[in-house]
């Protein structure tokens, strides 16, 4: 079932006429036909009943004896068939914090998640008329969305090295995803998905001590080898200088002597103090 527009009146008339019906027939000659009094007084209720008051960013969905008639769009005082029953339904964008949620990821590691989703409703038809209650499908249908997109994906790269989108680096294409699969889970409900971000990601509270000292062994491992790195360069530019300047000539094992000495000066931690060598470098 999809919306369609119901034509309606404007009211301001309609309770001007409705009011005068009810009231006219008490301060007039009419007092002495009561008949005609009271089939006027009933005819100006039976107006004023038809009266609706639809304010902005919202919409009433009339039925008529079960039959879905139109969606009522325009603002302000609106008049339709008495005999029209009306629901109104608000067309506001809305905020779905969602909980936050115990899930495994794409390798079994335990993750607590949480998403928050900016939707409104696009068809009040669907809304109302496919489903059994729109707002609770919204929220179930999100949780559903949130554990499937985190047992899709690592949750970091340093679990799943040759995955090119993760949960935690992967922001803006997970964030993209998710609003893709939430729109595609609740477009039967006439709901319109604007947007949904992952607002918090962490290891459940059991392994989250244990991956902190794994994260924080990588990124040690990861620093140390860069410094190695680049200490053997400049270990290489030394030796090449030196040759090139012709400074010095070094054998083999002075050499290697050298190159010991520079690394453990480079890399070291602490600082290195120095030993003078007043004698010959043989000696």
């Amino acid at each position: 079932m999809k919306e369609k527009e119901l034509f309606s009146q404007s009211g301001y008339l309609t309770i001007i006429a409705g009011f005068l019906l009810l009231i006219v027939p008490f301060f007039t000659i009419l007092t002495y036909i009561p008949a005609l009094s009271i089939i006027l007084s009933l005819a100006g209720f039976i107006l004023l009943i038809g009266l609706t008051v639809i304010g902005p960013n919202e919409a009433a969905v009339v039925t008529f004896f079960g039959n879905y008639e139109g969606t009522m769009k325009q603002n302000g005082l609106r008049w339709v068939n008495p005999l029209y029953r009306r629901k109104k339904i608000s067309l506001r964008a809305r905020n779905l914090n969602g909980q936050k949620l115990k899930v495994n990821d794409k390798l079994g590691n335990p993750i607590e998640i949480a998403a928050v989703v900016v939707w409104r409703v696009s068809d009040t038809a669907k809304a109302l008329f496919e489903v059994d209650d729109y707002l609770k499908f919204v929220d179930i249908q999100s949780e559903a969305a949130v554990r499937h997109l985190a047992s899709s994906y690592a949750y970091d790269t340093i679990e799943d090295e040759n995955a090119n989108i993760t949960l935690r680096d992967g922001s803006g294409k997970i964030n993209e995803m998710l609003e893709k699969e939430l729109n595609e889970r609740i477009t039967q409900a006439g709901v319109e998905v604007m947007e949904a971000r992952i607002s918090h990601l962490s290891y459940a509270p059991e392994i989250a001590h244990a991956m902190l000292q794994r994260q924080q062994a990588t990124a040690v491992v990861a620093a140390r080898k860069q410094i190695v790195e680049g200490a053997v360069g400049m270990v290489e530019m030394a030796l090449a200088r030196l040759s090139e300047k012709e400074i010095v000539h070094l054998d083999e094992e002075r050499k290697a002597a050298m190159v010991s000495n520079l690394l453990v000066v480079l890399c070291g931690e602490k600082s290195v103090s120095p030993v003078v060598n007043a004698g010959t470098l043989y000696n």
